[in-house]
């Protein structure tokens, strides 16, 4: 929504509309106000003995002033139409230099007049011009009461000066202060829409790293477990193919304790919970798990080592059980790239404890990196996982043969 500023721009209202609602309200007043002056006027003039048709002139003056007012200058007020504003203005001007010149008293529609020229003009040089241009009208028109003779002129005109003198002093002030208000007014806007454009980028933001999250969640665990059925699906048709049924029962085995293990990881995943692995269990000891489901699922031999103490993760920094996940996946992620592209005949776990840092090693004595290495989603994950918690991942050839993935994590010193 855009609406006119009290100083004659066009404020870029919010959703709700704020500042254009804010200065509505403010106009209604200004029209209450000034129809309140222009009654009291009339109200005034024949308590002050006038009658006649001076009387009806100057009414019919006022009532000029408030269909213009109606017609012209209520519309300009909001919307800062200049033209409009200019219309009505002139109007202004002529209707109330009328009703002067039948009464003087009619000079109270002054307060009124000289505050709408401030508020509807734009810019104030404007509002200066109108401002003289209604003072010399209204000169004329108590000029023109008392008989347009120079006695009555120079007894009117020092009475405009002033008038004059302090409307151009307070038109000043209330278009700086006006201006100022609108300015507070429209830094309020843009601090709001502001706020309100980070708390859209803040969430889609999160929503990106949740869904990031959840991929890597999926890839490290689903997608694998999957994988693994697929692989022994195909084993136990081939054993099934060569008459062999008891290695094809084995291999159904295998796949549903997998298809039991997915099943298990996705409602922990649903559920928030930690990976299912690490639940009633230590940490090691789901290492263990870990490697002896890839010999069986494989056939190829895991070794697994615990250097330090039992259940190495404690104590990581910042918390064990967000370390606990890092390490796990990384396990998983390491011995699935094993299975996938290393054609290794045996891998070997280490897990090492040093009062400095914990130390996840997965090495295998396969093909090794290719010459043109680079790292894939299941890789650049687990380096994000370990750059998280404040961790580094290393990716490089073992000794003598192979591939060795190694995970580092502080420990916490507190």
């Amino acid at each position: 929504m855009t609406t006119a500023d009290p100083t004659g721009g066009h404020l870029d209202a919010g959703p709700s509309g704020d500042l254009g609602d804010d200065w509505d309200r403010q106009v209604v007043w200004w029209d209450v106000a000034f129809v309140a002056i222009v009654l009291l006027t009339a109200v005034a003039l024949p308590l002050s003995g006038q009658s006649g048709r001076e009387l009806w002139v100057a009414y019919g003056a006022m009532a000029a002033i408030l269909a213009a007012y109606a017609a012209w200058g209520a519309p300009a007020a909001r919307s800062r139409d200049q033209r409009r504003a200019a219309v009505y203005v002139s109007v202004l001007v002529v209707a109330t230099a009328v009703a002067v010149s039948q009464g003087g008293l009619a000079t109270f529609l002054l307060f009124g007049a000289f505050t709408q020229l401030w508020m509807l003009l734009d810019p104030p040089r404007r509002a200066v011009l109108a401002s003289v241009v209604l003072a010399v009208a209204t000169t004329l028109g108590l000029a023109f009461e008392a008989g347009f003779s120079a006695r009555g002129f120079l007894s009117a005109a020092p009475q405009m000066a002033v008038a004059l003198a302090f409307a151009l002093t307070l038109g000043l002030w209330t278009a700086t202060w006006m201006r100022r208000s609108e300015e507070r007014a429209q830094l309020l806007h843009e601090l709001r829409s502001t706020q309100h454009q980070l708390a859209q980028t803040h969430h889609a933001a999160g929503v990106a790293a949740e869904r990031e999250r959840m991929a890597r969640e999926i890839h490290d665990t689903l997608a694998q477990g999957f994988t693994s059925v697929v692989t022994q699906v195909q084993a136990a048709s081939a054993a099934l193919d060569r008459g062999e049924e008891q290695a094809a029962r084995d291999r159904l085995a295998v796949v549903e304790a997998t298809a039991r293990d997915n099943l298990a990881e996705a409602r922990g995943l649903v559920a928030a919970f930690a990976p299912v692995p690490l639940q009633d269990t230590t940490f090691a000891e789901a290492l263990r798990r870990l490697a002896e489901r890839f010999t069986t699922e494989t056939g190829t031999v895991v070794r697994f080592d615990v250097e330090g103490e039992t259940d190495a993760a404690d104590g990581l920094d910042p918390a064990g059980a967000a370390s606990d996940v890092v390490l796990l996946r990384a396990a998983q992620e390491a011995l699935t790239n094993v299975r996938r592209h290393a054609g290794a005949s045996a891998v070997a776990v280490r897990l090492t404890r040093s009062d400095a840092a914990v130390e996840l090693e997965v090495s295998d004595d396969g093909r090794g990196l290719p010459a043109q290495f680079a790292e894939g989603f299941g890789l650049s994950g687990m380096r994000e996982r370990a750059t998280a918690v404040g961790g580094v991942l290393e990716v490089g050839p073992a000794a003598p043969r192979g591939t060795r993935v190694q995970v580092r994590l502080p420990v916490s010193t507190s």
